[in-house]
């Protein structure tokens, strides 16, 4: 016996309006790095994730007040705590990171583990012709945070990505590159 084609496709309609379950970080404050070279400079993007457990350990290093709400001086207090937990040397140099951006979420969506704390940071440093050995450290905020880090790769072909190490936690990262043009 065959399904009448209708039948077929009002469930199909049925199952796609089925919510998937949303996963939501844990037990662990998830701290992932992006590295974007151009001529101008380098740029360190963050996406920093608490984890539902270790929440309640994040929040009040964001909200000082505790009144429940994120001000700008809270953002631009927590993105400096963040930006002194790096460490980054450029050809054995230490180089100071300047603050871009910052993007909070809601408390709540902190509490739930879905909320992205969003940070940028630049070296402003034009880049000559030459080869370039960046370091990177996150000293992180604690024994529950994890770490990932990667070179997005260069939009400009004057610059070249020789090679990347990573620590096996991947809180320490070496990228070599050259800049050909």
């Amino acid at each position: 016996m065959t399904l009448p084609k209708a039948v077929f496709i009002g469930g199909l309609v049925c199952l796609a309006g089925v919510h998937q379950a949303s996963a939501h970080r844990l037990d662990e404050y998830l701290q992932a790095t992006t590295v974007d070279l151009a001529r101008e400079g380098v740029t360190l993007r963050l996406r920093l994730t608490p984890g539902v457990d270790v929440a309640g350990r994040v929040i009040p290093q964001i909200d000082r007040n505790r009144d429940g709400v994120i001000s700008a001086a809270e953002q631009q207090a927590y993105a400096a705590q963040t930006a002194h937990s790096l460490s980054v040397t450029l050809n054995g140099k230490p180089v100071a990171l300047q603050a871009v951006s910052a993007s909070f979420p809601t408390l709540s969506a902190i509490k739930g583990g879905e909320g992205v704390i969003a940070l940028q940071f630049s070296v402003p440093r034009v880049l000559q012709k030459g080869a370039y050995h960046l370091a990177y450290t996150n000293h992180g905020a604690g024994a529950d945070t994890v770490y990932l880090v990667n070179c997005l790769q260069p939009q400009d072909s004057g610059i070249q990505v020789q090679g990347q190490k990573r620590s096996a936690d991947q809180a320490s990262y070496q990228l070599d590159f050259v800049v050909t043009e």
